[in-house]
């Protein structure tokens, strides 16, 4: 413990120049017993606006996309085959 504290708590505290007291400050700012707002404000919690339904909501056509996205790959790779490789010797000179 710092000597000025214990000073302090033997003599007593003297009052702040400024008047400022730290421990009414941190009784008033810590969380209310009662809080009037907290019916007011309950709505923004749950229900439909639940942290959960709005980041499940936030992108409405993601996963559809996603499925329709990875069918259309699966499709290009399995039956649209290119078949024009490139060009070489086995090509005519008439192709270009």
């Amino acid at each position: 413990m710092h000597p000025s504290r214990i000073l302090r708590a033997a003599h007593g505290e003297k009052p702040s120049i400024t008047g400022f007291d730290v421990r009414r400050f941190t009784k008033a700012s810590a969380v209310p017993r009662y809080d009037p707002w907290e019916r007011a404000e309950a709505w923004r919690y749950i229900g439909r606006f639940s942290r959960f339904n709005r980041f499940k909501n936030a992108f409405p056509g993601l996963g559809i996309a996603t499925v329709a996205f990875a069918g259309y790959c699966a499709y290009e790779y399995m039956f649209l085959k290119d078949e024009h490789h490139g060009h070489g010797a086995e090509h005519g000179e008439g192709h270009h």
